[in-house]
């Protein structure tokens, strides 16, 4: 039971729990839940291969509550797009959202990649209280920077 993988995930939760980030803690109880009840062989691919899908999903929809709820509609969206910021929150949100499509191709094709990303993502999120969206976009800035090595290198 005590393998690699469990000091690791060990060993990330006490950053977790040194960094005070709830988000990490919770995310490797539930791994190790998962592990220690025996089901890890059958929900680990799962979850690899569906939990980015249903973390945008989730982001998406906290994203959207404040349309739902009537405190963003079309009367702001028309205000906001006079302002020069909001033309640049529209591009980059689009840019970001390109970006990301590359990364989602560069962490299922590149296992060694994907290893330093998760890592990176993981000490941002325990050490500064950052946002694990970071494999995502990290993997397209990533998959950008090494189209340009080609290119140059």
């Amino acid at each position: 039971m005590f393998s690699q993988s469990t000091a690791f995930l060990l060993i990330l939760l006490a950053i977790g729990i040194i960094a005070k980030n709830q988000s990490l803690i919770i995310a490797i109880f539930v791994l190790l839940l998962i592990k220690l009840l025996g089901f890890d062989s059958k929900l680990y691919p799962y979850i690899q291969g569906k939990g980015i899908n249903w973390g945008v999903t989730i982001i998406t929809v906290a994203v959207l509550v404040p349309i739902a709820t009537g405190e963003i509609g079309f009367k702001q969206l028309l205000e906001a797009l006079k302002s020069p910021y909001a033309w640049i929150a529209l591009l980059s949100g689009m840019a970001v959202a390109i970006i990301a499509k590359s990364g989602l191709t560069l962490l299922e094709n590149d296992p060694h990649i994907t290893a330093a990303l998760v890592f990176g993502t993981i000490l941002a999120v325990a050490l500064f209280k950052a946002v694990a969206v970071g494999p995502l976009i990290g993997a397209g800035i990533a998959y950008i920077c090494m189209r340009i090595f080609n290119i140059f290198g």
